[in-house]
């Protein structure tokens, strides 16, 4: 065992809190997914969406407990600050955008909705292999790939949103405008937000080539 590791035994619960997130935040996009895909008993699913969002509270908060109580951490305690509340921002904006949906009374989900919500749970899944990579950190240009893939993600997302924009303009009905305006892009930020985690990550994977 190694000077570090005696120190600080049990400095591999970071990278365990932080799979733990990652894996949290892909189930909010799975429910996602299974609400748009199927929409029925919206109020069920939005109730069991809080109850994930507040299991992402938790662990965020067991990540910063865990970096007031280190003396020697893993990362920098700026990257792991960074992470925890990148991941957790994730899952706000899934959950938020979930409730919104049954607040405003949307009646069903439509393509756009679909889609976004299907790049969203594409997304996360490469959050969770990318977060699993910082671990041992064996190949920080693997890391990078699942990164880049973020991006194109995110990038797609923009134009989906764009051109739903374009369409609800040509429209006449203000309310549903302003509905959809809102569930759309709070959708689409959520892949931006995942962009933020992939930048976290960038950043590690750069420090350790």
């Amino acid at each position: 065992m190694g000077l570090k590791e005696w120190i600080v035994p049990q400095d591999k619960a970071f990278f365990d809190l932080f799979e733990k997130l990652a894996d949290t935040v892909n189930d909010g996009a799975l429910l996602l997914n299974a609400l748009v895909n199927n929409y029925v008993d919206v109020q069920n699913k939005c109730h069991k969406m809080k109850q994930i969002e507040h299991q992402g509270d938790e662990i965020a908060h067991q990540v910063y407990e865990q970096l007031n109580l280190t003396f020697i951490t893993p990362l920098e305690p700026e990257e792991i600050s960074r992470l925890a509340t990148a991941l957790d921002d994730i899952l706000d904006y899934i959950d938020g955008t979930t409730q919104q949906m049954y607040g405003y009374g949307v009646t069903e989900a439509d393509d756009v909705m679909k889609e976004l919500a299907r790049l969203i749970l594409l997304s996360t899944q490469e959050v969770q292999t990318a977060v699993r990579l910082i671990r041992k950190m064996d190949d920080p240009r693997t890391v990078e790939t699942h990164c880049i893939e973020i991006n194109r993600l995110e990038n797609l997302a923009d134009v989906v949103l764009g051109n739903a924009i374009k369409d609800l303009f040509a429209t006449n009905d203000a309310i549903t405008i302003i509905k959809l305006k809102d569930i759309y892009e709070n959708l689409e930020v959520a892949t931006d937000k995942c962009e933020d985690v992939a930048n976290v990550l960038s950043d590690i994977a750069i420090r350790h080539s």
